[in-house]
């Protein structure tokens, strides 16, 4: 019979389990309500979440893996041309969605099930086969329209299951974090991680250095971010003493989603005697590797593979990259029990996505002789062939963030005629702005002179997604 995804919801204790503002619910009674509205889902094939940053929607997701019916979880910030690539392709038959929430379109025309937080105890439904769909999760689509990522129930499970190994992740710990609910990261790691572990969620609907502190203080242990979050706390943590008080007295900071510049790395360090833990992985295929709780926290790296997880880094050509020198750059590639099934309705795009069983992330990587991989971009975007040399913008990116005049940079790759491509600066001035040669000479000093900017462009902000992804594409070239 296969492991139950939840068992503290098949033998509850009595403690919280989740608390999103003035409500929670309390493992008793999260199993009463979530299990009846599986009862109401059983066989119900696909269903879509509303996912907005509540409890309902919690309720929702963990009530469809409780009736072995896979969720697709929905932005509510959606476009309507991409809400009705979704729907017709996942083709749910139905949508959860809180009571009262007006829903678009094509999520209107389907039929619809308000979460309500009540409910009788029931009999616990039998688990679902270890294979069988959990979620599917939609790419942002960034090359084409949004491919559905199938989950199974195995990858959700064993990732998580990696994670308690690596950060020594336990019942007694009290996750604080306030991430949208329609990503890997809030969702499966931030809402079905404790709850397998059988811990407790603080989600903070919106995030804030307040609500973190607040939270962090009154008991929280752990507390997951973006960067874009962490770079507020490096902001703030200095000037606020209860923040960086509440940073301190807490078990372990975890981020994740896009690399974390070392700047605010080392500035969160010195104003909170903390390491920030970073992780990596792809909607493809959840946690792959991580700094561990008990091991060197080197800021800038991702760590190593994760229990049940193979990682290769392989060249241009295809050929696996041997030893480990910290400056041989490939693409990552990795295989293991935390992988997707496959993209739905999309056999062509599965198929092209495997190398020999090996899944192709896209993610160009560096690793040192420790095993530590350090993340240097994406494949398509963040590789810039300059001069016979291959140049990793994120490098470039924490060389400039280093530069007092700088508060945020991105570094793209355009086309030029001697060198092939030329190295980009995007830079978002912190004060009065910097240079282009002050900029160049500066990467130059710290880097080498090959890596540094040739051109320098100024903007008021980076484009950003949820997630506080850098949108290169959306900069023109």
């Amino acid at each position: 019979m296969p492991e139950h995804l939840f068992p503290a919801l098949v033998t509850p204790p009595t403690k919280e389990a989740l608390r999103f503002g003035g409500r929670g619910l309390t493992y008793p009674e999260l199993a009463a309500v979530a299990g009846t509205l599986a009862r109401r889902l059983e066989g119900a094939g696909r269903v879509a979440v509303w996912a907005t940053p509540t409890i309902e929607t919690s309720v929702a997701v963990v009530a469809a893996l409780l009736a072995g019916t896979p969720a697709v979880p929905v932005n509510p910030k959606i476009g309507e041309r991409e809400l009705g690539h979704i729907i017709g392709d996942s083709e749910p038959a139905l949508v959860l969605a809180e009571p009262g929430a007006a829903l678009p379109g094509p999520l209107a025309e389907l039929p619809r099930i308000d979460v309500e937080l009540t409910g009788d105890p029931v009999e616990p439904l039998p688990e679902p086969d270890a294979e069988a769909p959990a979620l599917i999760v939609y790419t942002s689509g960034t090359t084409g329209p949004p491919k559905g990522v199938v989950l199974p129930r195995r990858a959700v499970a064993k990732t998580l299951d990696a994670l308690r190994e690596a950060w020594a992740w336990t019942s007694g710990d009290v996750l604080v974090h306030g991430l949208p609910l329609f990503h890997v990261h809030g969702l499966i790691l931030g809402i079905l991680g404790p709850l397998r572990r059988g811990g407790t969620v603080r989600h903070l609907g919106r995030f804030s250095t307040d609500g973190v502190a607040a939270a962090l203080a009154s008991g929280g242990t752990m507390l997951f971010g973006v960067p874009t979050m962490y770079h507020r706390i490096a902001e703030e943590a200095g000037a606020k003493p209860e923040l960086a008080a509440a940073l301190r007295g807490a078990r372990l900071l975890v981020s994740g989603s896009a690399a974390l510049p070392v700047h605010d790395h080392e500035r969160i360090t010195a104003a909170t005697g903390q390491q920030v833990v970073e992780r990596y992985g792809m909607t493809e295929t959840l946690m792959n590797t991580s700094v561990r709780v008990d091991g060197e926290r080197r800021p800038g790296t991702v760590g190593v593979p994760l229990p049940g997880v193979e990682v290769r880094l392989v060249d241009e050509s295809g050929a696996v990259l041997e030893g480990s020198d910290g400056e041989s750059v490939g693409e990552i590639q990795v295989r293991g029990v935390n992988l997707f099934t496959e993209y739905l309705n999309r056999p062509d795009a599965t198929a092209e996505a495997f190398a020999d069983g090996w899944f192709r992330t896209g993610d160009m990587a560096t690793r040192d002789a420790d095993g530590y991989l350090k993340i240097v971009g994406r494949k398509a975007t963040d590789l810039i062939k300059s001069g016979g040399y291959k140049i990793g913008a994120g490098e470039i990116e924490n060389a400039l963030l280093e530069h007092p005049g700088v508060a945020e940079a991105a570094v793209t790759g355009e086309p030029d005629p001697d060198l092939g491509e030329r190295v980009v600066a995007w830079i978002v001035p912190d004060g009065e702005r910097p240079s282009e040669q002050e900029l160049a000479d500066h990467v130059a000093r710290l880097l080498t002179p090959h890596k540094r900017p040739r051109v320098v462009r100024y903007l008021d902000a980076l484009p950003r997604n949820d997630m506080g992804k850098v949108l290169k594409r959306a900069l023109d070239g």
